[in-house]
């Protein structure tokens, strides 16, 4: 269940509902994960606009987007990193309109420590989350079963 924040100076993005979701989804499908409420409702992208100048590298060039995803510990294995960051680039550039962009985004992937990820008032670790899961997915599975 990450946290995605993007960067980027103001008028970057003139969707930035659409990027956020698109960025929500692409990184639930490398996660790997069910498309169930749970995940849905906890993964979520945050689009930070800043002003003129409020971005700079050591060269003096302000023309970036970071893009931060955080995800609970081991949740993404080396090809994943791999997908996530490619896929994350390109959907960037393809939001800003600028395929030149893909150069100039800067993906971290940052993992939150064992119990580190609180939901609800409360500092989840990979089994409470696993836990939830596997309960959502039964009382879908005893809906579907009590469908006649």
């Amino acid at each position: 269940m990450p946290m995605i924040d993007v960067y980027a100076t103001e008028g970057t993005f003139s969707d930035k509902h659409s990027l956020a979701t698109d960025l929500a989804n692409a990184v639930m499908r490398w996660e790997k994960v069910p498309p169930i409420s749970l995940f849905k409702n906890n993964t979520a992208a945050f689009v930070h606009e800043l002003p003129e100048g409020a971005i700079s590298n050591a060269a003096g060039n302000t023309n970036y987007v970071r893009v931060q995803v955080l995800t609970p510990v081991g949740v993404l294995d080396r090809e994943k990193q791999l997908g996530v960051v490619r896929e994350l680039t390109d959907i960037v550039a393809a939001a800003a309109g600028d395929p030149g962009l893909t150069e100039r985004t800067w993906v971290l992937v940052t993992e939150s420590p064992e119990g580190g990820w609180g939901i609800n008032g409360h500092a989840n670790t990979s089994a409470d989350i696993v836990e939830a899961a596997r309960a959502e997915l039964t009382k879908i599975a005893q809906q579907k079963d009590s469908t006649p």
